[in-house]
């Protein structure tokens, strides 16, 4: 049970089809799909205001039953709102497979950049700490990562465009740009020491009911050509269909289950 393949949830699946299933078992491998070039990281619209603070609590359920409890906190410190957010198993998902994760995400409001992401990962015995850095005045990310159980550590660099978002900050990101059914949004995303084009594709309206309330939104699913949101899971994510574009609910459709977060409160402190 890994709530973390959906606390960050920008995730998408590779599904394969007849004709390059073909191509597989007869010893050719497929042709990977032509990539989409990097885009520009667009500014939140004008007039987007994020909150001074906030705080999303969802209960997140595995099939039919209640598997963790996952809450972001967005706190804004002059121009930077910063993210966290954590992903802890309960009951009886806690007994076979114990999850406490946390994540820390930033980006500038006016911008939309990311200033980084760190992780704290505790799945069963495995425990990992990560923190991603962005130096676009060089145009280079740096990744610092410890196994905590093995006591080792590795240090990455790559090349970065001159501003991106991260898996975290993405969710709220997509809060600031215009949302319509038929549209999609494509921004460059920072993802395991490479930049991918992901796309928020706007579907439908939907009225969502949670144990926050009923609300009419917008279903978003977010695609990509490669990457983790392409080899992950189906994901998508219900945004309010106002002008605040809240994420009031989130699905992850994976191949051994499909996990799904509902709000359960908002706080505005």
């Amino acid at each position: 049970m890994k709530l973390a393949s959906c606390i960050v949830p920008l995730l998408g699946l590779a599904c394969i089809g007849s004709a390059a299933t073909a191509q597989i078992f007869s010893g050719t491998k497929p042709a990977p799909p032509p990539q989409r070039p990097i885009p520009v990281l667009a500014a939140p619209v004008v007039g987007f205001a994020y909150p001074q603070h906030q705080t999303l609590t969802f209960t997140v359920d595995w099939r039919v039953f209640t598997a963790g409890t996952a809450v972001f906190q967005l706190d804004q410190s002059g121009t930077v709102e910063r993210v966290s957010a954590t992903a802890d198993s309960i009951g009886a998902v806690n007994m076979i497979f114990p999850v406490v994760d946390r994540f820390q995400s930033g980006f500038d409001v006016h911008s939309g950049c990311s200033t980084g992401f760190n992780k704290q990962i505790q799945e069963g015995r495995r425990k990992i700490a990560s923190e991603l850095t962005f130096d676009y005045q060089h145009g280079k990310q740096s990744q610092y990562e410890r196994n905590l159980v093995k006591g080792t550590a590795t240090r990455k660099e790559a090349n970065v465009p001159a501003c991106v978002t991260d898996s975290l900050s993405a969710i709220f990101y997509e809060q600031s740009q215009p949302i319509n059914p038929g549209q999609t949004t494509y921004f460059p995303l920072a993802d395991s020491m490479r930049t991918v084009t992901v796309g928020m594709k706007a579907e439908t309206r939907e009225e969502i009911k949670t144990p926050a309330g009923t609300f009419q939104t917008i279903k978003v699913e977010a695609t990509a050509d490669e990457g983790v949101v392409k080899n992950r899971g189906h994901i998508w994510i219900w945004y309010t269909d106002d002008a605040r574009h809240l994420p009031v609910q989130i699905q992850a459709r994976l191949f051994w289950g499909t996990i799904t977060f509902h709000l359960q409160s908002v706080e505005f402190k």
